[in-house]
């Protein structure tokens, strides 16, 4: 099932019905409307924060939000599967609005089927033009990870590990692919 589209404005898409199920964006004032995500992708999204955060609060760096939405600019609103916001960001944030204003230091897209090529790379540009150090494209059932950052984009695959050193400064961030795509739930 793919997405529908519809024209608004920010202050429309604020006045959105909260509910389960359905996940909204705002791209550059277009309403988009996505399915509620698979128990698999669901799995891979829960793996990725799960790691994320224990590294982030190990060393003390902020926050890792799951499904959280961000205001990237004027009518563009995302809500990346997974996001690492800076110490310094959350000291700016109003705990009790949304969207988040400003993007996150690091966007994690855990990619579906029904995604396209053309939206998921254009995701990635928003978050980065928005002031993203790192975006991470999942690709399941290729089992690889594709890095956008201010260099460039690179490309990583099962069975190697991710490494990121953009999204952490001073620190590198490493991630078992084999485990994040690994099939069987049970397993951590």
């Amino acid at each position: 099932m793919g997405a529908t589209t519809t024209r608004m404005t920010f202050e429309e898409f604020l006045k959105l019905p909260e509910r389960e199920g359905p996940i909204y964006e705002l791209d550059e004032g277009e309403l988009l409307t996505e399915a509620s995500p698979t128990y698999g992708h669901n799995l891979i999204r829960k793996r990725i924060a799960r790691r994320l955060d224990q590294f982030v609060e190990a060393h003390f760096l902020g926050d890792v939000p799951e499904e959280m939405d961000f205001r990237l600019g004027p009518d563009t609103v995302r809500n990346p599967d997974v996001a690492f916001v800076t110490a310094e960001h959350l000291k700016t944030i109003d705990l009790d609005r949304t969207p988040v204003e400003g993007a996150p230091a690091l966007a994690v897209e855990v990619v579906s089927p029904t995604n396209s090529a053309q939206d998921v790379c254009k995701k990635a540009l928003q978050y980065l033009a928005a002031g993203s150090r790192a975006v991470w494209l999942v690709y399941p059932p290729l089992r690889l990870v594709q890095i956008y950052d201010s260099t460039g984009v690179r490309t990583v695959t099962a069975p190697d590990c991710l490494q990121d050193r953009t999204a952490f400064p001073n620190l590198t961030f490493s991630l078992s692919l084999v485990e994040i795509f690994d099939p069987d739930p049970m397993r951590r």
